[in-house]
């Protein structure tokens, strides 16, 4: 049987509640199909505009009411984790059922270790939540907060994005995959915590992306593949040129010339093709595919997709 570990895009989300409730009955229904196809199935989420959303609800009410304090963005992500999952299991969960599949769905609120010395605590650079005048951001950084002007739009609070060394929960889900049964996992990347003393792990104030996270818990559960979910069905090299090419099919070599060359965007494309890549040289014989939610089953089956590796 094949393990592939399934990163879903934000488009497979939605951009608040109610559209998250209606996208996820569309990411069931891809899921199931792989499920239903024989594949071993581990399911990862990007969670960009609900953490957001839980940010900006936390700081809007310390402004109202100074009782309530600012909460660390890896609690912002734990809830996060939560409420995005128990959408998407309750759905797979009716969807497998509906099909007469008997598979039991669970969320991990899952942690993912950084490396307290990654150069990207350095220099936050991650916006989040709401803008804030420069007495307000002054008032911040006292508090502790890095905070950075937006664009002439105001002050915002900034965290670092360090890559992931690990996956805490990665034996847990071991053992649900073991069991027959379909994990969510790593949901917005993980919430991000370093090692503070021998035993005990402290959340950071930082986001981890999902995508490089995807990567590393596919390489730990020794998947044979990893697909990223995005908006486009194809990677392509001059994008949004009259000399745009989709390509099928990317070699180790062809994609980091292409990295070099910068073909990919750094908020967009890039991040995930550099993911792709580093499950790719984690060990011999493993894929990445980049496709659409709805084209990931002819992705598998060689019809469409980019494949790395």
């Amino acid at each position: 049987m094949k393990r592939i570990v399934l990163a879903l895009g934000g488009n497979a989300l939605g951009d608040n509640l109610h559209e998250q409730m209606i996208a996820v009955k569309t990411a069931a229904k891809a899921v199931a199909d792989l499920i239903e196809e024989g594949y071993e199935i581990v399911i990862t989420h990007g969670n960009g505009p609900q953490v957001g959303m839980i940010n900006l609800a936390m700081e809007t009410a310390s402004k109202v009411d100074n009782s309530f304090f600012y909460i660390p963005m890896s609690v912002c992500v734990a809830m996060s984790q939560g409420y995005i999952g128990y959408d998407i299991q309750n759905s797979l969960r009716e969807e497998l059922l509906n099909r007469g599949i008997h598979k039991h769905v669970a969320t991990i609120i899952t942690q993912t270790l950084v490396d307290a010395d990654d150069p990207a605590f350095l220099n936050p650079s991650k916006p989040i939540g709401a803008f804030y005048t420069k007495e307000e951001a002054d008032e911040m950084i006292v508090r502790g907060y890095d905070m950075k002007e937006d664009a002439g739009r105001g002050w915002r609070r900034v965290v670092a994005s360090p890559k992931p060394v690990g996956i805490v929960e990665s034996e847990t889900v071991k053992t649900l995959l073991a069991a027959g049964q379909v994990p969510i996992t790593v949901g917005g990347g993980g919430i991000p915590v370093r090692k503070a003393e021998e035993k005990h792990l402290k959340g950071a104030s930082a986001v981890v992306d999902k995508d490089f996270a995807s990567a590393k818990l596919a390489e730990e559960l020794d998947a044979d593949l990893l697909i990223i979910l995005t908006a486009v069905e194809k990677v392509a090299i001059n994008f949004g040129k009259p000399n745009q090419e989709n390509l099928s099919k990317l070699s180790v070599s062809d994609a980091e010339r292409y990295i070099e060359e910068g073909h990919f965007a750094p908020g967009s494309m890039l991040p995930k093709v550099e993911a792709a890549l580093s499950f790719v040289k984690s060990s011999k014989g493993r894929k990445s595919l980049i496709t659409l939610l709805e084209k990931a089953k002819d992705g598998i089956d060689g019809k469409t997709g980019t494949v790395i590796g």
